[in-house]
């Protein structure tokens, strides 16, 4: 039966697969929700949007997404919050990095409105499988390709916007070992570091394979052109506390504009804490490694909200960090985050946006 929500067709699934899911045993990316948004774009403009079960697509081999990689995605989350009511957290940002993704990408950008109604329809609709956890939550892919059955190397006519949720708990369980990387490179000027798309993705499978092949979790980007200045961590915006002072690195061009990375600033500045955002050198680090200065270092996202990094390696010596425990700022800022999210302290930025 379909059933209109705001501008929205939904078709409900018959048959649930909640009551056979254990959500507090979920693993993360594994699991996914029982509804799914679809919105096809097609003779230069955006058709009816839908909501309609979860399940597989069929898509032609000659599909332009498969052969030249035309793709953007976002990741977000909603929470339930103390009071039991679900929100979703800065959707507008992820909304309009998305859209700057789509520009960079020779793609059509998605009206704002949809795409806010779309999320909060969806989550409302299966906001039953946000985990009662601790750290539970509804994660939120919105993913859009390119559709056309071409084999060309041009912008595609066609394109589907899809948006589909899982529930999830905690990313990293434990802290995190790193190696500074000096030979691959995530990005370069003049490139797609900044957009949210699948190749970037792609071409850091490799030097992140070799690091992991030596125990390493995770990646240090260092620039392009030189090696010798931080971009991210990995999948993730990276941070240092040097000293007293909480460092990470600009977003240039090339690194991702990180939506928990713009929060945990804001909230660093809310609360006095000193924070540069600024080009931070290995040099810089590794010099704070060896004095002791540095007293915590760690990975910002969406999935893993932070990421406490345990060790960081470079040139073969690896240097060991305070124990998290130790890390009294950063545990606090990631309180802070988290409370706000699960509404249990007052949200002065007005992030948290209800689904209804």
């Amino acid at each position: 039966m379909i059933t209109t929500g705001q501008k929205i067709a939904i078709r409900r699934t018959e048959h649930s697969r909640l009551p056979g899911t254990d959500l507090e045993n979920v693993k993360f990316g594994r699991v996914f929700s029982d509804h799914m948004f679809v919105m096809d774009y097609r003779d230069g403009q955006w058709q009816q949007p839908e909501i309609v079960p979860y399940a597989h697509m069929q898509m032609s081999p000659a599909a332009l997404v498969l052969h030249y990689c035309q793709t953007i995605f976002e990741g977000l989350k909603a929470y339930r919050g103390a009071d039991g009511k679900v929100s979703i957290f800065r959707p507008q940002a992820n909304i309009a990095r998305m859209n700057r993704s789509a520009v960079r990408m020779c793609m059509p950008e998605i009206p704002e409105d949809i795409f806010l109604d779309a999320l909060k329809e969806l989550v409302r609709l299966d906001s039953d499988w946000i985990p009662n956890s601790p750290d539970g939550a509804l994660y939120i892919r919105p993913l859009l390709f390119a559709s056309d059955e071409y084999i060309g190397v041009r912008p595609s006519d066609g394109y589907r916007f899809l948006i589909f949720t899982c529930p999830v708990g905690m990313y990293y369980k434990d802290t995190v070992r790193v190696k500074i990387e000096t030979e691959y490179s995530r990005a370069f000027p003049g490139g797609t570091g900044e957009a949210k798309c699948g190749g970037n993705y792609a071409a850091s499978l490799y030097p992140a394979k070799l690091a992991a092949d030596q125990g390493f979790h995770q990646l240090l980007w260092t620039d392009g052109e030189t090696h010798q200045y931080f971009e991210e961590s990995g999948t993730m915006n990276v941070f240092f506390r040097i000293g007293d002072t909480l460092v990470t690195p600009d977003t240039t061009g090339t690194i991702l504009r990180g939506i928990t990375r713009d929060s945990i600033i804001k909230i660093a500045q809310s609360e006095g804490i000193a924070c540069e955002v600024r080009r931070v050198s290995v040099k810089e680090v590794v010099e704070a490694l060896r004095s002791g200065n540095m007293k915590s270092a760690f990975g910002a996202g969406t999935a893993a909200t932070i990421a406490h990094i345990q060790s960081i390696a470079y040139d073969g010596i690896e240097y060991q960090l305070p124990a998290v425990e130790e890390r009294k700022l950063t545990n606090h800022i990631g309180e802070v985050l988290d409370d706000i999210r699960r509404g249990r302290r007052p949200d002065p930025f007005g992030w948290m946006v209800p689904v209804g």
